[in-house]
């Protein structure tokens, strides 16, 4: 059971760093689980042409206003985190403008902060309370 959506979802392995990784947000970090979407859909204009495709973000945190603030990209523990991961996330961020981009999976976590076009990385997962 996935306490984020409150329905039963198989226990893939990408799944499994997601539940973990959200579940130490939670617990460790005082993020608050009402505040965290997860597998948030999102419309992008495609580069090319005037369609649009669907993605979804793996998971979302909001402000207590509810505004977009982190976006988290998973991927599975054997699956490595690249430039790749980096560039989907980005994509994703055109649509929700997030001051940080997360990505995690399992033995790996990446911290991004994005000002003005600058994105910088950081040691270490941030408390809530601290954003």
């Amino acid at each position: 059971m996935c306490p984020f959506r409150k329905k039963y979802v198989c226990l893939t392995p990408e799944e499994w760093v997601r539940q973990q990784f959200l579940h130490r947000l939670v617990d460790d970090f005082g993020y608050p689980m009402s505040l965290i979407a997860v597998e948030v859909p999102l419309e992008i204009a495609n580069r090319t042409s005037l369609n649009r495709k669907s993605y979804r973000a793996d998971a979302v945190v909001y402000t207590k206003d509810l505004q977009p603030l982190v976006l988290i990209e998973f991927k599975a523990e054997t699956v490595p985190l690249t430039q790749k991961t980096l560039d989907q996330a980005a994509v994703y961020n055109r649509r929700l403008h997030v001051p940080y981009l997360i990505l995690h999976n399992g033995p790996q976590t990446i911290i991004a902060k994005i000002a003005e076009k600058e994105i910088s990385f950081l040691p270490e997962i941030f408390k809530y309370s601290d954003l």
